[in-house]
C-alpha cells in the first residue's frame, strides 16, 4: 500500500510542481514524498522511478499527438539519428525516471539515517 500511494503522490506532485517550477523539481516532489512515507530504499527509488517514467512518458505521448507527432519525429532524427518518436518518448521517461528514482531513494535514506539517529 505504501508503494502505490506513494507512486501516485509523486506523480501528482511532481505534475503540480512542473506547472510552476522548472523541470528539476520532480527530484524535489520524489525526494519529499520518499522522505514522508517510509520504505526501503530500493522500494522508494523503483516508486520514483515507475511515477515520473509512467507521467513523463504519457505526457510527452500526449503532446506528441496533439500535433500529430510531427516535432517528435523531427527531435528524434536529430538526437537519436533515427525516425523513432516512439523511442524520444522512451528516452524522456527514462531519465526523468532515473532522476526521480534517485531523488527517492537519498529521501528513504535519509529519513532512515534520522531514524537511526533518533534511536
Amino acid at each position: 500500500m505504501k508503494f502505490i500511494s506513494s507512486l501516485l503522490l509523486t506523480a501528482l506532485l511532481s505534475y503540480a510542481a512542473c506547472l510552476f517550477l522548472p523541470w528539476w523539481s520532480i527530484a524535489l516532489a520524489a525526494f519529499l514524498v520518499a522522505f514522508f512515507i517510509s520504505q526501503k530504499i530500493g522500494w522508494a527509488f523503483l516508486s520514483g522511478f515507475l511515477a515520473i517514467f509512467i507521467l513523463w512518458f504519457a505526457l510527452s505521448q500526449y503532446i506528441s499527438s496533439k500535433n500529430e507527432d510531427i516535432l517528435a519525429h523531427k527531435v528524434s532524427q536529430i538526437i537519436l539519428q533515427t525516425d523513432n518518436p516512439f523511442m524520444l518518448m522512451l528516452v524522456t521517461g527514462l531519465v526523468g525516471g532515473i532522476v526521480a528514482g534517485f531523488a527517492a531513494a537519498a529521501g528513504a535514506s535519509l529519513q532512515m539515517k534520522k531514524i537511526r539517529n533518533s534511536v
